[in-house]
């Protein structure tokens, strides 16, 4: 007997998905515990336990492998709840956390603020030192001065330091020797040095993801060390494993070193579980969306690869590390409905979280929030919510719509529950458009990959929104993140800037900087226990025209890294220009720019496989539970519609629009103008109407 665990820490709800030896899996959820998530963690894992009649010890003696994503870091970024941290930088320099790179968010906005830098003036101390572009010493570091500095450091006690001098990229010399200055006089404080973090061009993106890296570095340190230590007493010797931004997973010694690559560790199990779903119905792109309790994620899958970005924000601050490109909006079920100054209905982004809950809860919560919405809609039943473990207050949903949002608007009650439902509706549309349209790709070219608790009840709107005719609902769609993390491979990433005309490239210095990289990388990999056999590498370059703001990330072959080709690599530059953008300079001769080289190796990990089931016809009234009075969005009225139990649908079931599908963990509504089919997996197919 042998299981592997994935775990998804959110805001609201920690989830879990158990694989047993034969390949079947289990769905847990608990509340989260934002105080110490361990201690979220810990109760599923004994609550899985019981589920196998064992004790806790008994039960991770049998669990090979644990995954884990967690939002410790994130929170703690968007709370400015992290580590009170210092930062050593070049003399005149100290001011580029604010100063950013002398562009305004809001171009015609000037009462915009700006954002709040994660490390006070008085602690951002300059050192005198210069490097210049070539990595040529022009003042020699001062060490009187980083001395002086640690020294009030100690004073102040600061807990955490970054340090980020100009062209450090280039010549590291004078960050290591400050490295070993501060190792020496404060030992335990968390230390960051830019160049081995990011070892690439671009100041302020430099010394933003160096800060952003200390900042959050104690408090992930503090999370993995208690839950290491409660997994050890309760005799864990499996592995364990941490899901990263890039949607891969790292060892926790490394995920500790390299705090900021976990600041999107749970939204990024997302897109690669969308991979795996979407390939099973024979798509190798799709949209995924994810629904939780706090947030709305949306990302895009193209040719079976999540997009990537290196140009991400957090809170508005810059990490340039790279990432799954997910937008995140507060849009979730326990999204607050509000009323603005000018009388317009607003749905979040602000949640009512685990604590106290939607006003249904019954836990103290007293604001209306999307799952009170959908419970007056007749979209829940209150008596099975969380197969039963949550009972519902119908009531307090009543009460609590009618007092905020139908009294002042002067609407009934139904009006009011369907304006909520409506705004959550298109604001989640909005994200989708933010990782499609605004990326060049038409949405409707996509099947929606439909995840979270709460986004099977929501998604038939979301896609009428957007003219989407596909959405492929999964088996684990309620623990979408978490049954990622158990697909995903272990990922390093790795960058190395050479600016220079490509067609003038030394071509031994390009080799040698991808060997170097690919070399460290499989170094990185082994020491994790990956074998030689399972390494594998993606090379790419960022191309840019002469004199242009922004680089296109590039895909090139190990061959056209051996030969050096530079025109196939700029051939293709120009395409992806054209297709991003609507317009490339081929034709114009203009010369292309090399700016970065970069490498992802990738340790390819076992993973689960989908478990099918036989063909058992298309009538599901096997499944059929009851009718129940259900809101319907576009006739603006309630009907009676079928009510069918998802733990009895089976292979090739058909289930017409409209209905409900409930399962222990999410609720599907199927909406008039869509149908639903049960595929081989599990999961469901939905699809329009005029599209059979």
């Amino acid at each position: 007997m042998s299981f592997k665990i994935g775990i998804d820490v959110g805001g609201t709800i920690t989830d879990f998905l158990l694989v047993l030896d034969d390949g079947s899996s289990k769905i847990y959820k608990v509340l989260s515990t934002p105080q110490d998530p361990s201690i979220g963690t810990l109760n599923g894992l004994s609550e899985m336990a019981s589920d196998q009649n064992l004790s806790l010890e008994e039960f991770l003696g049998h669990v090979a492998v644990i995954v884990h994503g967690t939002t410790v870091t994130t929170n703690a970024v968007l709370t400015y709840t992290g580590s009170k941290t210092a930062l050593l930088t070049t003399k005149g320099l100290r001011d580029t956390l604010e100063m950013r790179r002398g562009i305004r968010e809001r171009q015609y906005d000037n009462r915009y603020p700006n954002v709040e830098p994660l490390v006070e003036r008085y602690l951002r101390i300059p050192v005198e030192e210069r490097i210049d572009y070539s990595g040529e010493v022009v003042i020699p570091l001062n060490r009187a001065e980083v001395e002086n500095a640690v020294d009030f450091m100690v004073h102040e006690g600061v807990e955490a330091i970054g340090v980020c001098f100009m062209n450090a990229f280039v010549n590291r010399q004078h960050e290591e020797e400050v490295c070993g200055i501060i190792q020496q006089k404060i030992p335990r404080a968390y230390l960051t040095i830019s160049n081995r973090l990011l070892p690439s061009i671009r100041f302020y993106d430099r010394v933003s993801t160096t800060v952003l890296n200390s900042y959050v570095g104690p408090t992930l340190k503090r999370y993995l060390t208690a839950l290491i230590s409660k997994l050890q007493q309760a005799k864990y010797e499996g592995i364990l494993l941490i899901m990263q931004s890039n949607g891969g997973v790292i060892s926790p010694e490394v995920a500790i070193e390299r705090a900021a690559v976990t600041i999107l560790s749970g939204p990024a199990g997302g897109p690669v579980a969308g991979v795996e779903y979407a390939a099973a119905q024979g798509y190798d792109d799709c949209i995924t969306v994810d629904m939780g309790g706090t947030s709305f994620d949306a990302s895009m899958v193209k040719d079976k690869t999540p997009t990537v970005t290196t140009s991400g924000e957090i809170n508005r601050l810059k990490l340039a590390l790279p990432m799954l490109n997910v937008v995140t909006i507060g849009a979730g079920g326990g999204s607050i409905g509000w009323i603005d100054e000018g009388g317009l209905l607003k749905m979040g982004p602000q949640s009512a979280g685990a604590n106290p809950g939607p006003a249904c809860y019954d836990l103290g919560g007293e604001l209306p929030t999307c799952t009170d919405a959908d419970l007056v809609l007749g979209y829940l039943d209150k008596d099975l919510f969380a197969g039963g473990r949550i009972p519902l207050n119908l009531n307090k949903s009543r009460d609590t719509i009618e007092t905020h949002i139908a009294g002042p608007l002067k609407l009934d009650l139904a009006e009011a529950a369907a304006g909520m439902y409506n705004v959550i509706n298109v604001n989640m549309a909005a994200a989708v458009r933010e990782v499609s349209v605004k990326q060049g790709y038409d949405p409707r070219d996509f099947p929606l990959v439909i995840a979270g608790g709460a986004g099977p009840n929501h998604a038939c709107m979301i896609a009428l929104e957007l003219e989407i005719p596909v959405m492929i609902i999964p088996k684990e769609s309620s623990i979408f993140c978490a049954a990622g993390m158990l697909r995903s491979d272990l990922k390093h990433d790795f960058v190395n800037t050479y600016a220079t005309e490509l067609a003038a490239a030394d071509s031994a210095r390009f080799k040698k900087s991808f060997g170097d990289m690919k070399a460290q990388g499989i170094e990185l990999l082994i020491s994790e226990g990956i074998p030689q056999n399972r390494i594998e590498h993606i090379f790419s370059l960022d191309l840019r025209y002469v004199k242009q703001y922004h680089e296109v990330n590039v895909e090139i072959s190990s061959q056209e890294i051996e030969r050096a080709d530079f025109g196939s690599i700029a051939t293709r530059f120009h395409k992806k220009h054209n297709a991003l953008f609507g317009y490339s300079l081929e034709e114009e001769q203009t010369p292309v720019e090399l700016i970065n080289l970069r490498i992802m190796c990738i340790g390819r990990t076992q993973q689960p496989e989908f478990q099918s089931e036989p063909y058992s016809g298309a009538d599901p009234s096997g499944a059929f539970k009851k009718m129940r009075k259900s809101f319907l969005p576009l006739k603006m009225k309630f009907e009676d519609i079928d009510v069918f139990d998802g733990a009895r649908l089976k292979f090739g079931n058909k289930i017409v629009g409209p209905a409900i599908i409930e399962q222990v963990n999410t609720t599907t509504f199927v909406t008039p103008e869509y149908n639903l089919l049960v595929d081989k997996f599990g999961s469901y197919t939905m699809y329009l109407k005029t599209k059979e």
